[in-house]
């Protein structure tokens, strides 16, 4: 929860696009740019997923240009039309007929009408001229020609709905497929109108079964879909593909597919499918909210698509097809002249053939290939919203940038692939770019808050403290800007003082150039393993380099990473000397005194230069301690409570010290090397130099003469050795005192 609290206004900031999202899905704040968005994913989808394969099933018959030039204008006397229909149904054997087009005037291309007037007026007298028109009065009717054509066969006529002011209605409608009281009083959003353009009555009776060919353009003037039933004063209509699919199948019953009570009020406005019933089988068709559906398009449409065959109808009529080539086939009339004014503008194609979409939602029924929105499609938009949402939101301000692209463009392909995988599986057309859009947007804001707000504070940061905190711990330090400040605060902490020996001496007898090159050298040595041991460069005053462990970044082993360090310095010291040999430089000694304790770190100073610093009693003694290198002949002295902490280390008890200004004895320890690295022979060295050490302190000076000869021939190098030899002579000269604590008492600084 703290790593949250920390983020929160960069979470904030990220929630923002979420937020937005909700609103549009919700409908509470429609923004049309999205809309547009998920059309054109639609619509690139469709494209990349069409069959573009021949269904044999189906056959359109053209009216085309040829067919307009051959036969003449359109429309065609019916008389003709009745000779198509029955070279179509008697001599090719379609299974189904199919009518995009309607029949909504009377048809009078055969002068019968102006002969009846000459009959009844100027040739009334004449009872010849009458009785002849009496004889071709059934051939001349072409109406009733094309009604008996059609008359009880397998022929859906088509017919279409409008929307004006005054309503305006012609020709005859067909039964309507189902009544206001089977939606049990749900107020289901029809598409509706308030007129229609249908068949004269004479067609209409002769052939009942009729389908609406409207389809609906969308806001952008795409056709994406039909209506299966639309709604016209209370009544509700089939549109012609759902017409002959029936017809096709049966008849079935049509029924409202309600989505289960379970989870939905009445008052609920969707209807989830239409439901075809035909004794105990049922058919259901998905419907989106509109009871429409989209059309499964299976190729770029016309003659020259591939998707289905197209014969042009003057062919038909002149009988230059075959007889039997569309012998139980699924035969769509209509039109593909430009004059006719029948082409759309679809997701596949500028101008595609209006008659070709019926035949496409006829083949996605016969196939079970239906791609619908489903009523349920704003819940699941919300759904995927919040959940990529509030992932991106918690995610990404804890993430590094490189880290954070591939999180958003792992949720990105997430929520495409599910998308894609739901298409086709299951012809779901659910909701895509909102989500994207605003997963991209969550990831764009996060990113610029961090650069500009999060990364100024961190830039600040690495400024302030990057000069002397090594470049990991700058790292760790900007990953939580907000926990470290320069506010003197008391803290446990190790402390390293680090003088060079001989520097004075040097000093006299190098130019200042030399001695500053020397200087920069050995600091840049220094300094390198103090960083690369987590610990800070305090300051460098003259030839002594003060550093420390344990902040501004929290290091519990501090103890151990300065004791390291101590080590690694010595051992860099001695390397060094051996280039000076053999450039014929002086060599350099250095003294390190370490302690460990409370100290107060922080900013300090004046106005006009501060530093960040430590100081403390704690930090006194390990200047004190530094001091007493050269005492021992010790490169390293440190406190007992440095050495407590430190217990990866061998260590060498140096003495019981006093300094000046302190009461109390503390015990100094030199480090010999880590404990993996500990060989028998230096573990013999200090076990013997424990017990000269304990002889020492019980002022049994003949015991102890003995173990310093020991060590002497062990280590003849080492000046300890001789030191306590020396006091253990002097002491010889004293009474034993039994007061006396064993520490050395020094009275300099």
């Amino acid at each position: 929860m703290r790593l949250f609290s920390r983020h929160w206004p960069r979470i904030a900031v990220t929630l923002i696009p979420l937020v937005l999202a909700l609103l549009h899905a919700t409908g509470a704040l429609r923004m049309d740019v999205l809309q547009r968005l998920d059309d054109i994913l639609y619509d690139a989808r469709l494209r990349a997923t069409m069959s573009r394969t021949l269904d044999e099933r189906i056959v359109i018959v053209d009216i085309d240009e040829k067919s307009l030039a051959e036969v003449g204008r359109w429309p065609w006397g019916r008389d003709r039309l009745a000779e198509l229909v029955h070279e179509l149904l008697d001599r090719q054997k379609a299974a189904l007929l199919g009518f995009d087009v309607v029949f909504a005037e009377a048809d009078d291309s055969s002068g019968l009408k102006r002969l009846k007037q000459l009959a009844q007026n100027e040739l009334k007298d004449q009872p010849a001229f009458t009785e002849k028109l009496n004889q071709l009065q059934g051939s001349l009717d072409y109406d009733a020609v094309f009604a008996k054509s059609v008359e009880k066969r397998p022929v859906v006529l088509g017919y279409y709905f409008t929307s004006d002011r005054d309503g305006r209605v012609n020709g005859v409608l067909p039964a309507p497929v189902m009544e206001h009281e089977s939606l049990k009083g749900r107020p289901i959003k029809f598409t509706t109108w308030n007129g229609y353009g249908a068949n004269i009555d004479r067609i209409a009776n002769a052939a009942p079964m009729g389908g609406f060919f409207n389809s609906i353009t969308e806001g952008d003037g795409v056709v994406r879909s039909i209506p299966l039933l639309a709604e016209y004063k209370g009544q509700y209509y089939e549109s012609l593909s759902l017409a002959m699919f029936r017809m096709l199948v049966g008849l079935p019953r049509v029924e409202p597919g309600f989505p289960r009570e379970k989870f939905l009020s009445r008052s609920y406005q969707g209807l989830e499918s239409i439901l075809l019933k035909q004794g105990d089988k049922t058919l259901a068709i998905p419907v989106d909210d509109r009871v429409a559906t989209l059309v499964p398009f299976r190729g770029p449409g016309g003659a020259g698509g591939g998707s289905y065959r197209y014969i042009s109808a003057s062919d038909v009529l002149t009988q230059k097809v075959a007889p039997g080539q569309l012998k139980d086939k699924i035969v769509l009339l209509g039109t593909t002249a430009p004059g006719l004014l029948d082409l759309r503008v679809t997701p596949v194609g500028e101008t595609y053939p209006g008659v070709e979409t019926h035949a496409n939602v006829i083949s996605g029924f016969l196939d079970g290939r239906v791609f619908v929105k489903p009523d349920y499609a704003v819940g699941f938009e919300v759904v995927i919203l919040v959940l990529s949402g509030l992932i991106l939101a918690f995610a990404l301000p804890m993430l590094s940038a490189p880290k954070a692209v591939a999180a958003s463009v792992a949720v990105i392909v997430g929520l495409a692939g599910l998308n894609f995988w739901l298409y086709s599986a299951y012809g779901l057309v659910l909701p895509l770019a909102t989500a994207m859009v605003m997963a991209l947007t969550a990831f764009a804001l996060n990113m610029s808050y961090g650069y500009f707000v999060e990364s100024r504070s961190k830039r600040e940061l690495a400024n302030l403290f990057g000069t002397y905190v090594p470049p990991e711990l700058v790292d760790e330090m900007v990953k939580d800007p907000d926990s470290y400040s320069m506010k003197a605060s008391a803290k446990e902490l190790t402390v390293m003082f680090c003088d060079m020996r001989g520097f004075t001496r040097m000093s006299e007898t190098m130019e200042p150039t030399q001695l500053q090159a020397l200087l920069n050298s050995v600091f840049s040595r220094l300094t390198d393993l103090i960083r690369s041991n987590r610990g800070t460069i305090d300051k460098y005053m003259g030839d002594c380099v003060m550093a420390f462990w344990g902040a501004p970044v929290d290091t519990p082993e501090h103890a151990g990473f300065a004791v390291k360090t101590s080590l690694e310095m010595v051992q860099a010291m001695r390397q060094l000397n051996a280039e000076h040999r053999a450039k014929g430089l002086p060599e350099i000694g250095i003294g390190i005194g370490l302690n460990t304790g409370s100290m107060c770190v922080g900013d300090m100073g004046s106005d006009i230069r501060r530093s960040y610093t430590v100081i403390g009693d704690a930090v006194n003694l390990g200047s004190r301690l530094e001091g007493l290198c050269k005492t021992y002949g010790a490169d390293t002295v440190a406190s007992e409570s440095t050495r407590k902490l430190a217990t990866e280390f061998a260590w060498q008890e140096l003495d019981k010290v006093r300094v000046k200004g302190k009461d109390q004895a503390v015990a100094i320890f030199s480090p010999v090397v880590a404990l993996g690295q500990l060989d028998k022979q230096i573990a013999a060295e200090l076990k013997e130099w424990t017990l000269a050490l304990k002889a020492y302190r019980e002022q049994s000076w003949d015991d102890c003469d003995v173990h310093l000869l020991n060590l002497q021939r062990m280590n003849a190098q080492k000046y300890l050795y001789r030191l306590y030899a020396e006091r253990v002579a002097s002491m010889r000269l004293l009474p034993f005192d039994p007061e006396w604590d064993g520490a050395t008492n020094f009275e300099t600084k």
